[in-house]
């Protein structure tokens, strides 16, 4: 056997439960491991279908149970025990026949006690529990009532296979799966995919699939996507998450000799290498260049290829190969209403739209500017000739900028950005920016010196509010699409930028108002203890505050409380 070995290679795993023992597995075996979980268990709004299941089965009403998952097993018992039906529930479920799917759920039936009439092998597909239904049960099968432990939502060839051979089919969900809360880093691995950063991707379940592409087509990435896998040696860990990546189009260049992790992670260390420098070498010598070069021109065709469609995981629907349902076009409604609906602070609101926005389009920075109104006082008023006077201030950056965020600003109508708040329409330039004769550079600024940029209008009840801006260091082409996208995302954040813009301003004015209280009563007790006047109280606290350090508002409470504490010595 070939010593197994990754050689510093970097692999990327998406899985969720046993992140840390696959990270710690690439680890042993040399390589860098990058390990980004692609989906979550999460409980099902309703625990109905599981105590109707408990109800039938206490009640004789199921000849035999599946278990699919180990996690299902361990699910149903706490949900039945929940509503206080345990000892019934596994009184029944002994007296039943019990078919496992494999290992995993039969270590979680021997917990609680039950031990299975048999198990399905590997690779433990819907294809070998059927074979095993088959030969266990024969002609039987068309008398027995079947309930399934469902996965995260229902595999249909097996509840087809089962429609036709049983008398009836009871589906029992526990749990369901859906996408990371957190989607950034899902977004991230796409453009690293995209751009070829990572040598190897290890896919162990059918689901990190589908999730990888409903990311990467809300990000409009799918042809980047699947030009970099060409550039990656892909292992899928058996047939089932196999047929999954080939419904996409992306054939893995092997599988485990087991469908197991360690298997999987161990054969990867001894091959995927040799893989890889093939791979690489095909894909030069067609010539699919890694981004930011354009694809090879495709074959002209008389009639347009058929697109395939990114399927979802949802509750109670297919989730192995053979989806039958579209990508839900709520998902980026859904995304970026969860990020801006929490009420957040204005800079914790813009940096959510950041990340959002980072993630969506590829960018190498991000701006958010903001529209201020700034009043002049009156002695600055007449100079200026208005009382009011509009500016954009930069409110968020993708990019550390501690020292300017917050402090630079322009004026309506000035520089790109400028233009664009004034005319309310986005600009997207894909190369030399800085020679645009709208252009405005800014000493202190980096990004000044980037080639390309997409400009658009944050907008409230068709007034501007701010806007945002992506910048790219190369030359970047913006599709139409991303032009859509981000001018639809000013139109989504516009009025929560401004609820959240205006609460700020509150706050900072309440504040102002008690700071000029509080200032205001110390200088009552200078005047009385002291006997000075109210501009001599003033200026003393004023030089205190110097000397001190210390803001006018600080002075003020320190005299207050040395008042109090004198009335309570009295």
């Amino acid at each position: 056997m070939a010593h197994a070995s990754f050689a510093g290679l970097r692999v990327l795993s998406l899985e969720s439960r046993r992140a840390k023992e696959i990270e710690k597995l690439i680890r042993t075996y040399g390589g860098e491991p990058f390990v980004v979980p692609a989906m979550r268990e999460v409980s099902l709004d309703s625990n109905a279908p599981v105590l109707e299941f408990a109800s039938q089965l206490i009640a004789g009403k199921i000849d035999v149970v599946i278990f699919l998952t180990g996690v299902g097993v361990r699910g149903l018992v706490d949900i039945v025990t929940a509503a206080g039906n345990r000892d019934a529930f596994l009184k029944a479920l002994g007296s039943v026949r019990i078919i496992s799917r494999g290992p995993k759920p039969e270590a979680a039936l021997r917990e609680i006690g039950i031990k299975p009439l048999a198990i399905a092998p590997e690779p433990n597909t819907w294809r070998e529990l059927i074979a095993l239904m088959d030969k266990t049960f024969g002609s039987e099968l068309g008398k027995l009532r079947i309930a399934v432990q469902e996965y995260g939502a229902s595999n249909p060839e097996l509840l087809a296979a089962l429609s036709e051979r049983c008398s009836s089919v009871l589906k029992v969900p526990v749990y369901k799966w859906e996408l990371p809360e957190n989607l950034q880093p899902l977004r991230e691995t796409v453009h690293g995919i995209a751009h070829a950063q990572v040598d190897i991707i290890l896919f162990t379940t059918a689901v990190q699939v589908i999730h990888l592409m409903m990311v990467a087509q809300e990000m409009n990435s799918v042809p980047d996507l699947m030009r970099g896998l060409r550039h990656i040696a892909v292992i899928s860990i058996g047939p089932t998450t196999t047929l999954e990546l080939q419904h996409y189009g992306i054939q893995p260049d092997f599988e485990p000799s087991r469908p197991k992790l360690g298997f999987l992670v161990n054969e990867a260390a001894q091959y995927a290498g040799q893989v890889l420098e093939q791979k690489r070498e095909l894909a030069s010598a067609i010539g699919y260049d890694l981004l930011p070069t354009e694809f090879p021109p495709e074959p002209q065709t008389t009639e347009p290829a058929p697109k395939r469609p990114v399927r979802r995981v949802a509750e109670s629907t297919p989730t192995m190969a053979g989806f039958t349902d579209g990508l839900s076009s709520f998902e980026f409604l859904h995304e970026i209403s969860r990020r801006i609906a929490s009420a957040d602070p204005l800079h914790a609101v813009l940096d959510h739209i950041v990340g959002f926005v980072t993630g969506m389009i590829p960018c190498d920075s991000c701006f958010i500017y903001i529209l201020q109104t700034e009043k002049f006082s009156e002695k600055d008023a007449d100079k200026a000739g208005k009382k009011l006077a509009d500016k954009l201030v930069l409110r968020a950056s993708s990019n550390p900028h501690a020292d300017i965020v917050d402090q630079l600003d322009l004026s309506v109508g000035q520089g790109i950005t400028g233009w664009v708040a004034e005319h309310r329409e986005p600009v997207a330039i894909s190369s030399k920016a800085s020679e645009d004769p709208r252009f405005k550079p800014f000493k202190n600024l980096p990004e000044d010196t980037f080639e390309a940029i997409l400009s658009t209008p944050i907008l409230c009840a068709n007034k501007i509010v701010g806007v945002i801006n992506l910048q790219h260091r190369l030359s970047y082409e913006h599709k139409a699409s991303e032009v859509q996208l981000l001018s639809t995302i000013g139109f989504l954040v516009g009025a929560e930028i401004e609820r959240a813009r205006l609460e700020s301003e509150n706050v900072q004015l309440a504040d102002r108002l008690e700071t000029r209280k509080t200032v205001e009563r110390a200088k009552g007790i200078l005047q009385r203890d002291l006997g000075l006047s109210e501009s001599e109280s003033y200026m003393l606290m004023q030089r205190e505050s110097r000397q001190r350090r210390r803001s006018m508002r600080e002075i003020a409470e320190a005299l207050l409380l040395g008042d109090e504490l004198k009335k309570l010595k009295a």
